[in-house]
């Protein structure tokens, strides 16, 4: 199968797309398989937990936070009392460096996808409104089938053996995954020019009329 015939064009390995030799793309292609499957098993308990328990996340996070903030509270006043040394904690502190750029880098976002609703709502991209409005429906569709929680789950699962199995079916994935990528082209090209292009001179024939 030559370069052309596979989905990265067969010039990177998926373990080099992932990361290389961090530790995200070994775990993701159970390179790690301790440290994978561990992974697997705690978030499984967490799920089966909140599932049984009827604990939200927040309820959760919230108990979390106060059994761990009364210990510390508790020990750093009965070591006070006792002549005792506190408990050590690292000053915790946000530099105004990382603010900045964790501001830019949100302002940067938000600002795209501002541009991207301009442009929708205007109709200046009639092909980004149909990509976004299949992207709408499928999460409508996924979210009334299962909640938030399980679909973290499935998410992470599927981020944990995906990849694994396309490294191992290279070969077969890239054929019919690109097959079938270009029968999609095809099938969007035929919408393009029956509808898009339709739509698109009505708005521009509109335009000329107002």
């Amino acid at each position: 199968m030559g370069s052309s015939d596979r989905l990265f064009n067969g010039q990177r390995s998926l373990h080099q797309i992932l990361g290389g030799n961090f530790a995200v793309a070994d775990v993701m292609l159970w390179r790690r398989k301790d440290l994978t499957l561990g992974i697997l098993v705690v978030t499984l308990g967490a799920w089966v937990m909140f599932e049984i328990s009827g604990y939200t996340l927040l309820s959760f996070g919230s108990s979390v936070f106060l059994l761990l903030f009364t210990i510390l509270f508790l020990w750093a006043k009965s070591a006070a009392i006792l002549n005792r040394p506190a408990p050590s904690l690292p000053h915790f502190h946000l530099s105004e460096k990382t603010a900045n750029e964790v501001a830019t880098f949100i302002c940067n976002h938000v600002n795209a996808f501002l541009s991207v609703c301009e442009d929708i709502a205007l109709g200046r991209d009639s092909r980004m409104f149909i990509k976004v409005a299949i992207g709408l429906l499928m999460i409508s569709l996924i979210g009334s089938l299962t909640n938030f929680l399980t679909l973290g789950y499935i998410s992470l699962v599927m981020v944990l053996t995906v990849p694994a199995l396309y490294e191992r079916y290279e070969n077969h994935i890239d054929s019919y995954a690109l097959m079938g990528y270009r029968k999609l082209q095809l099938l969007y090209v035929r919408c393009d020019q029956v509808c898009i292009s339709k739509v698109h001179k009505w708005t521009l024939e509109k335009g000329k009329l107002n």
